[in-house]
């Protein structure tokens, strides 16, 4: 089953668990769970207080949310990021989702706690060669290699 939930390091902390905001929409919106500041050029790690959970065969994607990128230059810093499904609660991290955010202008940009940073979709795949996975995951963000 999908589903969010907030990390054991922001329980009780007033973090919120994302919501469709209307019938149609496709994304949840993922809120800072602290105060960050992006460097002018620079990027900069948001905490979002939260875990996702989805059935093999599916990944949440975040995408950047269209009022930071056009009104204050922001952009995720790896384009789209990828929560794989074995990402939550493996032997070596909890699942926490952080958003890696870049900023493309030439000053600091700061996001306040709260503040909706980007949108979760999830997505279902489907392997299509002969597919031979590695073990299981260990480790959070960028877990799987370098």
């Amino acid at each position: 089953m999908r589903r969010f939930e907030v990390v054991r390091a922001y329980r009780g902390k007033g973090i919120e668990i994302p919501q469709r905001k209307t019938a149609a929409s496709a994304g949840y919106d993922l809120a800072a769970a602290e105060d960050v500041e992006v460097p002018p050029g620079g990027v900069a790690l948001v905490p979002t207080g939260l875990k996702a959970y989805m059935p093999p065969g599916e990944f949440l994607a975040l995408y950047i949310r269209s009022s930071l990128a056009v009104s204050r230059g922001l952009m995720l810093a790896n384009g789209v990021a990828v929560i794989d499904a074995d990402y939550a609660d493996n032997p070596e991290n909890e699942g926490h989702i952080l958003i890696a955010v870049y900023n493309r202008t030439d000053r600091p940009v700061r996001i306040a706690r709260g503040e909706r940073v980007a949108q979760g979709i999830f997505h279902p795949y489907q392997v299509t060669d002969d597919d031979r996975p590695g073990g299981p995951r260990r480790g959070g963000f960028g877990s799987t290699g370098a």
